[in-house]
């Protein structure tokens, strides 16, 4: 299968490495809103401006989409829907809906498949709170990220003017973590369970008591949030905050057993070197999925729980049979 990658930043690295491992992909196409001569990539694959695109609808079997959830995927998702098969990693929860609504009508329209949202949550994350509590109805569900560096927040708080650069980490606060793990169900409200962490380099002159009211103000991203910001200089976040670790965990505790005499935990976690290599990968294996359920006939928008497992894998199914069951 032909990949292309739209956009090229840390998660279009990630997706380039991971296509470039896979037998069963060839990536043919990386494009960029900068001028592609300035654009380094880390492999021999051409890039191309992004107007070109229009022009190799016919040589892309799939787009992934790197680009950020604030601003760029709501609108180049349903945009290239129309000309490609697409994949990608929206990550602002509330908004889930429409932009599914947005991208099904897109694609079904063009005759493509859309599949949103991938990645590790949304994404695995996502079909783990599923399996468990299809495994569990009568239980709780509790999603602990970080700590660690969220892409989509830290490009949420760049886009404010006279930012010049961010990183924001999520911590989840350890006495919520213990208590979902307890079997208890308790019941918190999201700020009890994650603090956000910002560390800012502000552009010379930037008013920094208005970028520290835009950011914990932000509704979805911020505003729910005990919220810390804190200003440093360009070098100090080059030194400390230069990489882009992530993790966390996905519980779901509850009972079984006709009086509900028997207490039951699931949980599932990751802990991640690099963020964005990590989510690559995760998109490039939906990447596989979508072709294969496209060549089966489907259009439309899709998500990860639409997606049979065994169309992720390289593996026939002869093969999953024998090794993984």
């Amino acid at each position: 299968m032909k990949v292309g990658i739209a956009g090229y930043g840390n998660l279009a690295r990630g997706v380039e490495a991971a296509v470039t491992k896979a037998d069963d992909m060839d990536l043919v196409a990386i494009f960029t809103r900068r001028d592609p001569a300035t654009v380094s990539v880390a492999t021999d694959t051409p890039v191309y401006a992004w107007d070109d695109m229009a022009g190799m609808a016919d040589q892309i079997d799939v787009m992934v989409l790197c680009g950020g959830s604030a601003t760029d995927l709501p609108e180049q998702t349903p945009q290239l829907a129309k000309l490609f098969n697409v994949v990608d990693s929206f990550d602002t929860h509330a908004n889930i809906p429409q932009h599914f609504a947005n991208v099904d009508a897109a694609a079904r329209e063009a005759g493509t498949i859309g599949v949103i949202s991938c990645g590790w949550d949304p994404g695995l994350f996502s079909v783990a709170r599923l399996y468990a509590s299809a495994a569990l109805p009568n239980g709780a569900d509790y999603t602990f990220w970080g700590r660690g560096v969220s892409q989509g927040h830290s490009d949420a708080i760049r886009r404010i003017p006279g930012v010049a650069d961010a990183r924001q980490y999520t911590v989840p606060v350890p006495e919520a973590l213990e208590a979902a793990r307890s079997g208890e169900n308790p019941e918190l409200t999201t700020r009890q369970k994650h603090t956000r962490e910002c560390f800012v380099v502000a552009e010379e002159g930037a008013d920094l008591a208005a970028i520290e009211e835009a950011i914990v103000t932000m509704p979805t991203y911020f505003s729910d949030y005990d919220t810390t910001v804190t200003f440093i200089s360009q070098e100090e976040l080059n030194a400390n905050h230069a990489g882009l670790p992530h993790g966390g965990t996905v519980i779901r505790s509850g009972h079984t057993g006709l009086a509900d005499e028997f207490a039951d935990t699931i949980e599932f976690s990751l802990t991640l070197d690099s963020n964005p290599f990590f989510t690559g990968s995760v998109l490039a294996s939906v990447a596989r999925a979508a072709y294969r359920m496209r060549q089966d006939g489907q259009i439309g928008a899709r998500t990860m729980f639409d997606i049979p497992p065994a169309l992720l894998s390289p593996l026939s199914a002869e093969e999953l049979r024998a090794h993984l069951m």
